[in-house]
């Protein structure tokens, strides 16, 4: 399979599509790519058996697409916790130089790897580690976008994509970290939020790959 064949699968993944439908347009924002592209790539995997499209609704990863992707995500986070534990990268270096390293990691280096790791259960950016041969299945969460003002969150993970983690390092924003959201603006503008030491305005794109956990607060 070919990397960017991969860099789709992978990905649909991470946005949930082991799961839920996952828009074209998402894919587009995700890979900064046309639309048109996504298009012809997306009638690629379906002929291929990695995905199922539905009109209108989007794609989802077929078993075998799970399949594959998982084994990519496997290889690319197990790299992201080696750069970052042993070569002190931080958690926006970490992702060009994993994505280089994904493709041409073997299963046998894949299980070296953990094994000097200590198996590690999830990479930098919150994301889960499947095991070798096991298709990974994320914890189902809901974006930052999802909740409303009132709501106290924990940061649980961000899409592990260069130009997000930049611009959250911008914000000094960690995973982990617990806030209350104190305002949303409106047309799809930044949300805020906020705890004892911090009050960041996040953009409403970066808000919607920010996986939390709620707390307590309002209902959703």
């Amino acid at each position: 399979m070919t990397p960017n064949r991969e860099d789709y699968l992978k990905l649909i993944l991470e946005l949930g599509g082991d799961q839920e439908k996952i828009s074209n347009k998402q894919i587009v924002s995700g890979l900064n790519i046309s639309a048109a592209s996504v298009s012809e790539m997306i009638t690629k995997l379906v002929k291929e058996g990695l995905v199922d499209h539905t009109p209108y609704q989007g794609v989802q990863l077929t078993q075998a697409g799970l399949v594959n992707a998982s084994s990519l995500i496997r290889r690319h986070r197990l790299w992201e916790v080696f750069l970052v534990e042993h070569l002190q990268y931080s958690w926006n270096e970490v992702h060009d130089d994993a994505e280089v390293l994904e493709h041409v990691t073997s299963k046998k280096l894949a299980e070296r790897l953990e094994d000097y790791l200590s198996h590690p259960m999830y990479c930098p950016h919150g994301g889960m580690i499947p095991k070798a041969d096991e298709p990974i299945r994320e914890q189902k969460r809901h974006t930052l976008t999802s909740y409303p003002i009132g709501t106290k969150v924990r940061i649980a993970r961000v899409l592990d994509e260069k130009e997000l983690l930049d611009y959250l390092v911008s914000l000094d924003l960690q995973i982990h970290e617990i806030y209350t959201i104190s305002d949303i603006a409106d047309y799809e503008g930044p949300i805020t939020i906020e705890n004892e030491t911090k009050k960041l305005a996040v953009s409403f794109k970066a808000a919607s790959t920010i996986f939390v956990d709620q707390l307590e607060g309002c209902d959703q």
